[in-house]
């Protein structure tokens, strides 16, 4: 029988806490995954009883995911791929100087957010995971398609533009080696790009390297202290009445993360590109997205979160891991001598209930750690930017090196910066391409897949009522706003006649 008393003694809760510290030392490092985070700690959890170990393990990845909206928001520089998303408003309602505000919601959303999927985990995992498994290769497809259907919503004014950025990610994540064929592709000799391109440098180029060089480029911007402003963080009261505000946006994030989280490799990253892209979508003023807007804060950072619960919906059910995460994690369950499977809820139904307990609470203790991770980056960017920025740049430098000891990843991180320089001069929006750099390869081979298993036959791709909801979804994300002007526009000619 699970008592909770196992996992609040205090041999257990000092190293869940370490543990959660260490997550958010290795999410705010940009370049430093919240995957590495529980690659490093498994081992120190070996000799450990499996709750105590599952405990270090849940709680780094809760805060490793938080972590990385903490340089997001005050440099520009997601710390993981799934504060990408967070990256387009939580920096710019810092650059009007309160930065206190978007770390609080960070914060508070990613913690809801995780309740969220916590509780969808326990109340709907045969059912979701259920759902889950019904994805093929054709489902997948259209999954990645209406991912990249996003770059539409993301950027602010010409939807082209924003098209033609996720196009040359698309056209980014073709370079290494074919999947199905087993050939180098664009690579000309370079072994280096037999793995392709990491998008995790190109992350970190886009976002950190081509805020320095715009800095460099403007005379007397290094001179100024980095952290400017007001840096207090605002009353819990009044974060709150935002959250309550956009209440409807937080519970459909948080959902809708949970939900891809269940897919397996979709993660946090897409979840939150496609939460930000719907709450756009829906929101009552989208034109604010991009320029500091609360919900364009709050929607990815409830998903990323939500989408940790959800990942272990197929991880605990049927013993499929629905991310990178997951996958350590289900590792560490078979070293602890747990078999993740259907049988694990009657045969350890008590292990069961303690993992539920433990992720729930990994999300309330994520607050307070939080907290103190919040204080303790502001301290480094009191500092002058010129001091700074060589941090940010030697930050980048061991995040795009420590993926695969690899130094070309460095010249990748360094090329991209450049790029998204180049970019922001001529007001192409860099968001799309590393959305079309992660997806493009979901995308490719799902389609290629699936080709292969139809003998050809293009009607695989529409015939199942899950591909041709996705297809509507792409059309109504491409579509409905013209269609809507078109309407309005008929109807106000028939009022004048």
């Amino acid at each position: 029988m699970f008592d909770i008393k196992q996992i609040l003694d205090l041999a257990v809760l000092g190293p869940w806490m370490l543990s959660m510290l260490f997550g958010l030392i290795i999410g705010a490092t940009p370049g430093l995954t919240a995957t590495m985070a529980v690659a490093l700690i498994v081992p120190v959890t070996y000799y450990m009883p499996p709750l105590a170990g599952l405990s270090m393990v849940l709680g780094v990845s809760a805060a490793a995911i938080f972590a990385g909206d903490i340089p997001a928001t005050y440099l520009r520089i997601p710390g993981t791929p799934a504060s990408a998303a967070a990256v387009l408003d939580s920096y710019e309602m810092a650059k009007r100087g309160n930065s206190g505000l978007p770390l609080s919601l960070d914060l508070y959303c990613s913690a809801i957010g995780g309740m969220i999927g916590v509780l969808c985990l326990i109340f709907t995992a045969p059912m979701l995971a259920g759902f889950a498994l019904r994805f093929t290769h054709f489902q997948y497809f259209w999954l990645g398609v209406f991912g990249l259907s996003m770059s539409a919503i993301l950027c602010q004014g010409n939807a082209v533009m924003g098209v033609l950025s996720a196009t040359l990610g698309v056209l980014l994540s073709t370079i290494g080696t074919d999947l199905t064929s087993g050939h180098y592709r664009f690579v000309y000799g370079v072994m280096d790009l037999a793995d392709g391109v990491s998008f995790i440098p190109v992350m970190i180029g886009m976002f950190g390297v081509s805020e320095v060089l715009k800095a460099v480029a403007q005379p007397g911007e290094l001179s100024a202290t980095a952290l400017t402003g007001s840096t207090k963080l605002p009353p819990t009261r009044e974060v709150f009445t935002v959250i309550w505000k956009h209440k409807l946006t937080v519970l459909r994030s948080a959902i809708l993360g949970t939900v891809i989280g269940a897919l397996p490799g979709a993660g946090g990253d897409v979840a939150a590109w496609v939460s930000y892209g719907a709450a756009k979508k829906l929101s009552k003023t989208p034109e604010k997205f991009g320029q500091g807007c609360e919900e364009g804060v709050i929607a990815p950072t409830s998903a990323n979160n939500a989408a940790i619960g959800g990942a272990w919906i197929p991880a605990l059910v049927f013993g499929i891991p629905g991310d990178s995460i997951t996958a350590i994690v289900l590792g560490a369950m078979i070293m602890y001598g747990l078999q993740p499977g259907p049988m694990i809820f009657q045969a350890r139904s008590e292990m069961v209930r303690g993992i539920f307990t433990i992720a729930f609470i990994s999300q309330i203790m994520l607050i307070p750690i939080g907290f103190i991770g919040i204080k303790l980056f502001r301290q480094i960017l009191r500092m002058p930017k010129n001091i700074v920025f060589v941090l940010v740049l030697l930050f980048s430098v061991v995040g795009s090196y420590a993926m695969r000891s690899n130094y070309w990843d460095v010249g990748i991180m360094l090329a991209a910066g450049i790029l998204g320089f180049i970019m922001n001069r001529l007001d192409i929006p860099q968001a799309p391409l590393i959305l079309g750099l992660i997806l493009g390869n979901m995308v490719e081979n799902n389609f290629r897949i699936g080709m292969l298993k139809s003998g050809g036959d293009y009607t695989w791709f529409i015939n199942d009522p899950i591909c041709a909801t996705l297809i509507a979804l792409i059309f109504l994300t491409y579509f409905s706003a013209p269609v809507y002007r078109l309407i309005k526009r008929l109807l106000g000619y028939g009022v004048r006649r």
